[in-house]
């Protein structure tokens, strides 16, 4: 008889790493969990979507001017619920925050770390049933504890995260994390409403045959990016090119592929934004630890390592360039050449 052999859950899986981290004292477990617990809340109204009044716009924008869709507020205010509930967090900053969020109960302010987040990053797929995310990631906070969180805590290099990840919400909901010991993926089973271990250990090949971009906004590339697509698209059956062009719009589904399959994905500065339009501290620094975990790189394509930058501002922007090593040096290769008019 063929013996079946029970998956692991999200929570097993964390408090058995734990045992990793000799400082461990439990609440970065519960804090990962809490963050699993909230996503199930959000990846239910995404699957509701379509038949409750909770698609479209709320009529106001967020900080960075883009107009707020009602599942943006809704994800915003769950995971701010949940987490500023715990005893682990101490502070919050989003996408959807002007400003960080310090939490102000005793409890709270006694918490060892503040979370950064994307509620819904691709929120512009919403109405059109396509994949969307969550991103989040984590810092020990360097203010006093039993004191509100600080800026400083949240103006911290991505070298410090202690764990990031993000929430895939698609044909199937997935949750992706790393705490710096490789990159695990658990998949939603939603007839009981757990995460099961899916992906142990994800490793990004070194290079791969898809380019992620939004090449509407062509014309406004610097030089080095419009070379690297001509080079992406040229045929060369001994590199396996042309590349197939893939982009979502989602920066989730968009990293997730590639990370799966080999791919780089691209967003430059651009005409309408001069520093990059991707958040540092809470999308780029979060896909960047992943890609790095996975085997990957993640650079400003001009071979700055986006962990290491220092953030100014919590809704900082910047260039970005992530996904398989080998692809992001001939993406960066051809950022120096037509920079320095090689």
């Amino acid at each position: 008889m063929t013996r079946r052999f029970r998956a692991l859950t999200l929570g097993e899986f964390i408090v058995q790493q734990q045992n990793a981290f000799p400082y461990a004292k439990g609440d970065l477990t519960r804090l990962l969990i809490h963050i699993g617990i909230a996503s199930k809340i959000v990846n239910r109204e995404v699957n509701m979507a379509g038949l409750v009044d909770i698609l479209g716009e709320t009529g106001t924008e967020n900080i960075q001017g883009e107009t707020v869709k009602k599942l943006d507020t809704f994800a915003n205010e769950q995971f701010k619920s949940i987490l500023g509930s715990s005893i682990e967090v101490c502070g919050l900053t989003t996408e959807e925050e002007k400003d960080l969020v310090s939490f102000e109960s005793d409890l709270s302010k006694e918490g060892r770390y503040i979370v950064c987040l994307d509620p819904l990053d691709g929120s512009s797929n919403i109405d059109v049933n396509v994949s969307i995310g969550t991103i989040f990631s984590i810092y020990r906070r360097i203010s006093e504890t039993g004191s509100p969180s600080l800026k400083e805590d949240f103006l911290q290099p991505g070298t410090k995260q202690v764990a990031a990840g993000y929430i895939l919400y698609g044909s199937s909901t997935m949750l992706v994390y790393t705490t710096g010991l490789g990159v695990t993926g658990f998949t939603l089973d939603p007839s009981i409403g757990e995460y099961f271990l899916s992906h142990r250990k994800i490793i990004m090949p070194e290079s791969g045959r898809t380019y992620s971009i939004n090449e509407g906004n062509y014309v406004n590339f610097p030089a080095g990016v419009k070379q690297y697509i001509k080079y992406c698209q040229e045929i060369d059956p001994a590199s396996h090119r042309p590349y197939t062009s893939r982009y979502i719009g989602s920066l989730v589904a968009d990293f997730h592929r590639n990370m799966l399959k080999g791919g780089i994905y691209i967003y430059p500065k651009i005409t309408t934004y001069p520093e990059g339009k991707l958040r540092l501290t809470y999308e780029c620094n979060p896909i960047a630890f992943l890609a790095e975990q996975a085997g990957g790189m993640a650079t400003d394509g001009r071979g700055n390592r986006i962990l290491e930058m220092l953030p100014e501002s919590i809704h900082q922007r910047v260039p970005f360039f992530v996904g398989s090593r080998e692809m992001v040096k001939q993406a960066e290769k051809y950022m120096q050449i037509m920079s320095s008019g090689v």
